[in-house]
């Protein structure tokens, strides 16, 4: 198997391609290795310098801290995950880790549609992924993960694009801020 290698517009990410399925449903981000119990990322989270791992459906996006340099952690990064799945792993994730869906206000349907269909597709192309968190008094909260979280240019994506995109479908919305 051959793993590919993409860099994110974040520096201190990188974003992997096994291609294969990583994540059955849904993606979540990972940042210490007793919230998970799945062996390749806490082998992943064990290489010295890696802050974090985010999964999506189709890449592994793995987060560094400054200090590190790519040099030490990719080449292990990749023969893990050649490890992991040439051991007959499909997939490293099936089960759903993301938190229960709650119910929702109408514009809070509409804002996940938006981040969903218009955004959510770009943002995974940079490594990462955006999820709703809440929407109060015009502000909507979002969490960025993977190669999004931390990234020197999320301030004006995400004031200048997405801010800018759901204010105009919806006009209720003032102001779009992460968490």
């Amino acid at each position: 198997m051959f793993v590919q290698t993409e860099i994110t517009p974040n520096p201190n990410s990188i974003k992997f391609l096994p291609s294969k399925l990583v994540s059955k449903s849904g993606s979540f981000e990972i940042t210490k290795k007793d919230e998970t119990n799945n062996v390749l990322v806490k082998n992943l989270l064990s290489i010295d310098g890696v802050q974090s791992i985010f999964l999506s459906k189709d890449f592994i996006s793995i987060n560094k801290y400054d200090n590190a340099t790519w040099d030490e952690i990719k080449h292990i990064a990749i023969s893990l995950i050649n490890d992991f799945y040439s051991e007959g792993n499909e997939y490293v994730i099936k089960k759903d880790l993301n938190e229960n869906s709650k119910d929702l206000e109408d514009i809070e349907r509409k804002i996940i549609k938006i981040l969903d269909e218009k955004i959510r597709p770009a943002v995974a192309r940079d490594g990462g992924d955006i999820k709703f968190k809440e929407f109060k008094d015009g502000v909507v909260k979002v969490q960025l993960q993977g190669s999004c979280s931390g990234c020197p240019s999320s301030t004006m994506t995400l004031k200048q694009g997405v801010q800018n995109l759901l204010r105009h479908y919806i006009p209720e919305i003032k102001e779009v801020d992460a968490v």
